[in-house]
C-alpha cells in the first residue's frame, strides 16, 4: 500500500511538464507583444507628427455648433478655414459627441477605432493562423501591435479621424460575403434567428452601404459588387445608402440640401491638391507640376486608366478565389483615383500586407510538398488551373522571398513615412526643392498605391467558396445529393 501511494504522484509529472511549458510559452509571447508595443511606441515618437486630435476638434466643434441651432456646413474652425465636410448622416451620428469634451470625445474614438482595426484583423489573420497551426490570440495581438504603427493607423488615432470605422464596416462585409458563399457549400444551421442570420451572411452589402452614405469614396465597392455579380450584396449596399441618405434629409432637410447642392462640389474646402499629405494620384500630379492644382484632364485620363486596371484586377482575384484581395484592390484603387487621399486615409495598405505575407507562405509551403503544414492539399472542385512557375525544389528556403521582401518593403514604408521629411507647400516652397529624390519621397506613399494597384498578387484558391459560381453549383449539387 505505501508504495502505490508513493508511485502516484510520479503519473501527472508529463501534464505538469506540459503546464509550465504551456505557462513559459504563454510568457515569452507576452514579452514579445510588449516587446512590439514598447517598439511601435517608439516608431510613432520617431516618424509620427504632433496628435492633438486636430481633426476631431473640427468635427466636435461643428456638431456643437450644430447642436445651438445653427447651420452646420457655416461652421468654420477658430484659426483655421476648415469646416464639416461629411453628409449629414455623419453629422447626426457625431451629435451624441456633443455633450464630451474634445479629449473625451478623441479616446472615445481611439479605443472605438482600436476595436474595429482588432476585429479587422482576427478575421484576416485569424484563418492563416489555423492553417499554419499558430496561437490565433498571439498571432492577432502581434499583427494589432504592428499595425498601430503605421501611418494610416497612427494618423487616424492621433487626428480622431473616422477612417479605421468606415475599414471595419467595409471589411464586415468580407466576412459576411464569405459566410454567405460557404452557407452554399453546408447544411443549413439550426438555432434562432440571429444565429441564422450571422451564419448565413444576408448583411453582406449593410456595412458598404452604410460607409458609402458616410464618405463617398467606399461607394466604389458597390460598383465592384455590380462587376463581380454579387448581386444580392449589391443591392443590399444600395438600398442601405438610400435609406441612410434619405434618413439624413429627413432629419437634416436644410443640411442635405446644402451638402449634395453646394458642399459636395467645393473640393477647396478640404485642402489643396498638391498638399503632401494628400497622396492620391490628384496631388501626385500636381506636385510633379509643381502646381497648387491638379491638371485635370491629364488626372481624369490617368484615374481611368487606373480604375479599369484596379477594378479588372479585383474581378479576377474575386473568380479565382482570393475575395480579400479583391477588397484590397478596390480599396487601394478607390485611393488612387480619389481627388483627395490623405495619409489616414490609405488602410487598405493592411489586407494588402497580410496578401503578400501570406502569398510568400504559401509558396514557401507548397515547395516542400504535399502535408507540410501550410500547403494546399489537392481538391478536385477548388484548384487554380494556372499555379504559375515553381520554384525549383532544391531552392526551397527563396521560394516566397519576391512576395515577403515586398510586404516587409510595403510595411516599412508606411512605418517609416519619408514624405513628411520632404514636405514642401506652394506658393512658399517648390515641391522640387530637394531635387528628384526629394520629389520621389514626397510621392513614394502615391506611387506604392499606384504600384499596388497594378501588381499586388492573389492567392488562387485561397478562399475556396468564392473560387467560381459553376464550382459552387457543383458542389452543392453534390452536397445535395450526400443528404439524400
Amino acid at each position: 500500500m505505501p508504495a502505490t501511494v508513493e508511485r502516484r504522484p510520479s503519473r501527472p509529472a508529463p501534464a505538469n511538464r506540459l503546464a509550465r511549458g504551456f505557462d513559459r510559452r504563454t510568457v515569452i509571447r507576452i514579452g514579445i507583444i510588449a516587446g512590439v508595443l514598447y517598439a511601435a511606441w517608439l516608431a510613432v515618437e520617431a516618424f509620427g507628427r504632433p496628435y492633438i486630435f486636430f481633426d476631431m476638434k473640427i468635427y466636435h466643434g461643428a456638431v456643437v455648433w450644430w447642436a445651438g441651432g445653427n447651420d452646420l456646413y457655416d461652421f468654420t474652425a477658430p484659426e483655421t478655414t476648415l469646416g464639416f465636410t461629411y453628409p449629414p448622416f455623419a453629422g447626426l451620428a457625431m451629435l451624441p459627441m456633443a455633450g464630451l469634451s474634445v479629449v473625451a470625445a478623441g479616446w472615445v474614438n481611439l479605443l472605438v477605432s482600436l476595436a474595429a482595426l482588432t476585429l479587422v484583423l482576427v478575421a484576416l489573420i485569424v484563418p492563416i493562423a489555423d492553417r499554419h497551426g499558430w496561437s490565433r490570440w498571439f498571432a492577432v495581438a502581434l499583427a494589432v501591435s504592428l499595425a498601430v504603427a503605421i501611418e494610416p493607423v497612427r494618423e487616424t488615432f492621433g487626428y480622431g479621424q473616422v477612417n479605421l470605422l468606415l475599414f471595419g464596416l467595409i471589411m464586415a462585409d468580407l466576412v459576411a460575403l464569405r459566410r454567405r458563399a460557404q452557407a452554399g457549400l453546408r447544411p443549413p444551421v439550426a438555432g434562432g434567428v440571429l444565429r441564422r442570420l450571422w451564419h448565413s451572411g444576408a448583411w453582406a452589402g449593410a456595412g458598404i452601404g452604410l460607409a458609402s452614405a458616410i464618405k463617398l469614396t467606399p461607394a466604389l465597392f458597390i460598383v465592384y459588387l455590380l462587376i463581380t455579380r454579387q448581386w444580392r450584396a449589391a443591392m443590399t449596399a444600395i438600398g442601405t445608402a438610400i435609406g441612410v441618405t434619405t434618413a439624413g434629409f429627413v432629419f437634416a432637410g436644410r443640411e442635405s440640401a446644402t451638402y449634395f447642392t453646394s458642399v459636395l462640389w467645393q473640393t477647396d474646402r478640404i485642402g489643396k491638391a498638391d498638399m503632401t499629405p494628400n497622396q492620391s494620384l490628384a496631388g501626385l500630379l500636381a506636385r510633379l507640376y509643381d502646381s497648387v492644382e491638379t491638371p485635370t484632364l491629364l488626372w481624369l485620363a490617368f484615374s481611368l486608366v487606373v480604375l479599369a486596371i484596379g477594378l479588372s484586377r479585383a474581378s479576377s482575384a474575386h473568380a479565382d478565389g482570393d475575395e480579400l484581395a479583391a477588397f484590397a484592390l478596390v480599396g487601394l484603387t478607390a485611393n488612387v483615383i480619389s481627388p483627395i487621399s490623405w495619409t489616414h486615409h490609405l488602410v487598405f495598405v493592411i489586407p494588402a500586407i497580410v496578401v503578400l505575407a501570406d502569398a510568400a507562405l504559401r509558396r514557401r509551403a507548397a515547395s516542400r510538398g504535399p502535408g507540410r503544414i501550410g500547403s494546399p492539399l489537392p481538391n478536385p472542385l477548388f484548384t487554380a488551373s494556372s499555379p504559375g512557375p515553381r520554384t525549383p525544389i532544391w531552392f526551397p528556403t527563396l521560394t516566397g522571398l519576391r512576395h515577403a521582401s515586398a510586404a516587409v518593403a510595403l510595411y516599412l514604408l508606411m512605418l517609416v513615412a519619408p514624405i513628411w521629411a520632404y514636405e514642401h507647400q506652394l506658393p512658399h516652397e517648390s515641391h522640387y526643392q530637394n531635387g528628384l529624390f526629394g520629389a520621389l519621397m514626397e510621392n513614394s506613399l502615391a506611387l506604392a498605391l499606384i504600384l499596388l494597384v497594378a501588381a499586388l498578387p492573389w492567392r488562387p484558391g485561397a478562399e475556396p467558396a468564392f473560387y467560381t459560381d459553376s464550382m459552387m453549383r457543383l458542389h452543392r449539387r453534390l452536397l445535395n445529393a450526400r443528404l439524400r
